[in-house]
């Protein structure tokens, strides 16, 4: 596939460096040719120097026989202009664009028939937001999402010495966890992925990621002794675009604190939030953290657009008594340096926007694709369905039979909007939905291969 990636920051980047290891003919445009050297230095891939929303410019990154226009540049209005250019001029290759302005995204008419030409509208923010409040949803969870319209939901658990899974196989585990709707899909042992069957055992410190019926998700979550009392008192660091949408999201249900340490931008959240205290400071000041009562605090969140802000004022909140501490990183090399300061959980706002573009990328009929750990590996949801020669379909066949490398575990098989459970005999249906785990991400296209339409 040839993508035209229109923008070289830090989620063009990330677009790039994913799409550039599957053998696709990847295209880069940015006026900033030092962000584009240093993606010719890492991957194989093409760049054009200029404005991503110019016809000219466009032409010369080959627009005329591209297949797909991912626009997310640091612009709204370059993003929404140059899809707008592409249908107007071109032979209208698939388009996606980045729109982050809540401004933009309340008005829905705006991205209607009639209105801007873009094909999918994604927001990283609101992304990114709805990720962390699941977070504060399931406190003892480091990672969830939705499958199957929110039927089913994949999770993972850091294993503790006195829980559950500890030293126990997988096979010994199915009655406990929902009677064989909740299955374990991977372990992942000092960051490197484990064999799933039967006789796989689960160690201390493993991550171990379940997909679960979602009404099952706080009861399987009891029975591994990871059901955290609920997060109330929670300030946020950073009251950027997905700080506000988070506070929003949280104010009439939690007691919500923000700080931002720009004053122009924290009276005008002030302004539009109501039941969230904003304070004009900086949130790796200890005297601030600990005049605002830092020690009572359940949750403190991260999430302002410095990665080594972040990371210093989450472990000083942890240090100062903080219950738990979020953090966002935009550079998963960071993660690297975590351990030992404290800090619970890390979103990557990368990794959860590209599955949002990966499920419209991916060949086959998925609905819904989750990025994780890092980029390595994916969930996907499919549709089974009957194809022309029959080969490959899943259709009619029963679940031994399909012929998957180790590293490809089904999680859920959703039929008729009813979560089934999966057994070595079970019959696959046409439009049967299919939660599955590829601990890496080259496996995908076997995944791809077997649920293509007709």
């Amino acid at each position: 596939m040839k993508i035209l990636i229109l923008g070289a920051g830090v989620t063009g980047s990330a677009v790039a460096e994913a799409f550039a290891s599957e053998e696709n003919d990847i295209v880069v445009i940015d006026f900033k040719q030092e962000l584009l050297d240093a993606l010719k230095e890492r991957f194989d891939i093409a760049t054009v120097t200029g404005n991503a929303a110019h016809p000219s410019v466009l032409e010369q990154a080959g627009v005329y026989d591209t297949d797909m226009v991912i626009a997310v540049t640091d612009r709204d209005e370059t993003n929404m202009l140059a899809c707008t250019i592409i249908n107007a001029l071109y032979s209208r290759p698939k388009t996606i664009a980045r729109v982050r302005a809540i401004d933009y995204l309340k008005n829905p008419k705006l991205f209607g028939p009639n209105g801007i030409p873009v094909d999918i509208v994604i927001s990283p923010e609101q992304i990114v937001m709805q990720s962390i409040r699941n977070l504060i949803e399931f406190p003892g969870v480091l990672h969830i999402s939705d499958f199957a319209g929110g039927l089913v939901r994949l999770f993972s658990v850091k294993v503790i010495g006195d829980g559950l899974l500890t030293g126990r196989k997988i096979k010994t585990l199915k009655e406990r966890l929902s009677g064989g709707k909740t299955r374990v899909v991977a372990i992942f042992r000092q960051g490197m992925p484990l064999s799933v069957s039967g006789d796989a055992s689960i160690e201390t410190g493993d991550e171990v990621f379940l997909v679960a019926p979602r009404k099952e998700v706080q009861r399987v979550l009891k029975e591994l002794n990871k059901l955290e009392a609920p997060l109330k008192r929670i300030i946020i660091a950073g009251g950027g675009h997905v700080g506000k949408r988070l506070a929003l999201a949280l104010e009439d249900d939690h007691q919500v604190k923000v700080i931002e340490k720009e004053p122009r931008r924290a009276k005008k959240i002030a302004n539009d939030l109501s039941n969230t205290v904003v304070l004009l400071g900086d949130c790796a000041d200890e005297a601030l953290l600990m005049d605002e009562s830092i020690d009572s605090a359940d949750l403190f969140c991260a999430i302002t657009n410095n990665d080594g802000v972040n990371i210093i004022s989450a472990s000083l909140a942890k240090n100062l008594g903080a219950r738990k501490a979020i953090c966002l990183l935009n550079h998963v090399s960071y993660t690297k340096l975590l351990p030992g300061t404290g800090i619970d959980v890390v979103v990557l706002p990368n990794q959860e926007t590209l599955g949002s573009i990966l499920k419209h990328v991916r060949r086959g009929d998925v609905v819904q694709v989750s990025s994780l750990c890092g980029g390595t590996a994916e969930a996907i949801e499919a549709i089974a369905h009957h194809n022309n020669n029959g080969v490959n379909s899943v259709v009619g066949r029963r679940v031994d039979s399909i012929d998957f490398p180790e590293g490809i575990v089904m999680g859920a098989l959703i039929r008729d909007s009813q979560v089934i459970s999966i057994h070595h005999d079970t019959l696959f249906e046409e439009n049967d939905h299919v939660v599955m785990f590829a601990m890496n991400k080259k496996l995908v296209t076997n995944i791809e291969k077997t649920f293509q339409p007709i």
